[in-house]
């Protein structure tokens, strides 16, 4: 079966996003949309997270589709090894660049959620039917919901006692989790991990039914329909249960998937439509190689804190040449613009010599 074109475009905007919002200038000068909700709510920058997850699905159908879905030991060992390899290099980001104390090493994050998400979202997909992934997503975000509730309704999605903390205080201990809120909450928590499963498998049946449609308009008026209805599902549920990215609601899964239905709608629209080939091809090029592009990235921009120039580091002097120039958050922007275009760049040179580096 041959790919889509709208899938790996899509894809390759979702890792150019990615790289724009996690390399700004300065963390204290960025615009709102590039930031995440602080809380409750949903930003530009809160769905790009999830479409990755969803785009994960998407390659996994396809990847799956050449041993027409029937799994056996085999493969599922080699689905666990590559998501243990993910989880690892994770681990080692947040290490690098090994000048912290190990002790108090994040062990959670982006990578490990991945790596966690592709290998039980995998063995679902092997093993179950259209309907039963249906099914069992519906019983995952259902039964999330009422976990999250298990600690009252009054602490349920609060930042500091909501279940997703205590367990993975618990389990992990404080000083192994992410410290950006002022204390011990991890965004990618193991509770919380369990419905982005959920935001891969929709991604895996949404490119199922991409797959089994022939008509292209038909197509994308399925997939706006679709989005539509998640979006108003998602906006109702919301009175009861929050869209909340840190807690990975399943108000969350249903609003960030239907927006990734109507984008992939978009895409094929424009790539078997209306079919820019620059615009398309220069977005598949960035998703050629998705998760190395993106870990290559997180090196690089670490690295900057191990070269000084006077009193600053590459970064700071980087940003603070930008801001001679432009408004603070003008410069961060475009600091952050440069480095996608870079790594964009680097994506292009793997891409013409064909080297497809998989992980």
């Amino acid at each position: 079966m041959a790919r889509y074109k709208a899938l790996d475009a899509m894809r390759g905007l979702t890792v150019a996003l990615m790289i724009l919002v996690n390399t700004p200038g300065s963390w204290s000068h960025i615009y709102a949309p590039l930031l995440h909700a602080d809380w409750h709510g949903c930003t530009p920058t809160d769905i790009i997270f999830p479409f990755f997850m969803f785009m994960i699905g998407s390659a996994m159908f396809f990847s799956f589709n050449k041993s027409d879905h029937l799994g056996n030991s085999k493969q599922v060992l080699r689905i666990i090894k590559r998501g243990v390899i993910i989880f690892a290099i994770g681990l080692v980001l947040n290490y690098y660049p090994f000048i912290s104390n190990i002790e108090n090493l994040r062990i959670l994050g982006v990578l490990q959620r991945i790596g966690i998400a592709y290998i039980l979202a995998s063995v679902c997909a092997l093993v179950l039917n259209r309907n039963g992934i249906l099914m069992l997503s519906l019983i995952v975000l259902v039964l999330y919901w009422l976990l999250l509730l298990s600690v009252g309704a009054e602490k349920a999605y609060t930042l500091e006692y909501n279940v997703v903390r205590l367990v993975d205080i618990t389990v992990l201990g404080e000083s192994h989790l992410w410290q950006g809120k002022g204390f011990a909450f991890d965004p990618e928590g193991l509770l919380s991990t369990i419905p982005s499963i959920v935001s891969v498998l929709l991604g895996f049946e949404t490119t199922r039914l991409l797959a089994n449609t022939q008509n292209k308009w038909t197509s994308i008026k399925r997939l706006v329909l679709i989005g539509a209805a998640g979006i108003i599902i998602a906006q109702l549920g919301d009175i009861i249960m929050p869209i909340n990215k840190s807690l990975w609601t399943s108000t969350y899964v249903i609003y960030t998937s239907a927006i990734a239905c109507i984008t992939l709608a978009f895409f094929v629209w424009l790539c078997d439509i209306v079919k820019p080939l620059t615009i398309v091809e220069s977005l598949i090029v960035y998703g050629s190689n998705p998760l190395f592009i993106y870990v290559l990235s997180g090196v690089w921009v670490m690295s900057y804190a191990l070269v000084s120039i006077g009193q600053l580091t590459l970064d700071d002097w980087l940003y603070q040449h930008l801001a001679l120039i432009f408004t603070a958050k003008l410069a961060s922007l475009i600091y952050a613009l440069l480095h996608v275009v870079g790594f964009w760049l680097i994506a292009k040179v793997l891409h013409k010599r064909r080297i497809f580096i998989k992980i």
